[in-house]
């Protein structure tokens, strides 16, 4: 059901929540530190895992491709409410990390991309003939 979907989604992003306003506990920042990225890293990896194993049905796929769309505005809402204006007031170090961030996040776009990929073709005909031999 769509609505499992929606649940699976809502279960993830509270606990990313948690987990971040835990971390910036323990970091002595008094605020959320990484609760929507670790949330939505626990979704792609809990849906990949429900997905392998056959049971995610169809419409909680829907659900949750639904949601997916939305994901993007929402963090961006939720960006919204950070003190943009006091970082910029930290000096020097709050824009350094800015960049560094943004400049790792580029340099590992075709790390990322590489992940997954198939075997080429001929390394699987050349298995298939050894095993026929």
């Amino acid at each position: 059901m769509v609505v499992y979907g929606v649940a699976l989604l809502a279960i993830c992003m509270l606990t990313g929540v948690m987990a971040g306003d835990l971390l910036g506990t323990v970091l002595g920042i008094d605020a959320n530190v990484g609760g929507v990225g670790i949330a939505m890293i626990m979704l792609v990896l809990l849906v990949d895992r429900l997905k392998q194993k056959n049971k995610l049905k169809e419409k909680s796929q829907e659900g949750l491709s639904f949601w997916s769309a939305m994901y993007i505005p929402i963090v961006v809402a939720m960006s919204a409410q950070q003190n943009v204006a006091g970082a910029l007031e930290g000096g020097p170090m709050a824009i350094l990390a800015g960049v560094l961030a943004v400049t790792a996040s580029f340099a590992l776009v075709p790390v990322l991309s590489n992940i997954g990929k198939g075997k080429p073709e001929s390394f699987l005909n050349e298995n298939k003939m050894d095993k026929a031999n």
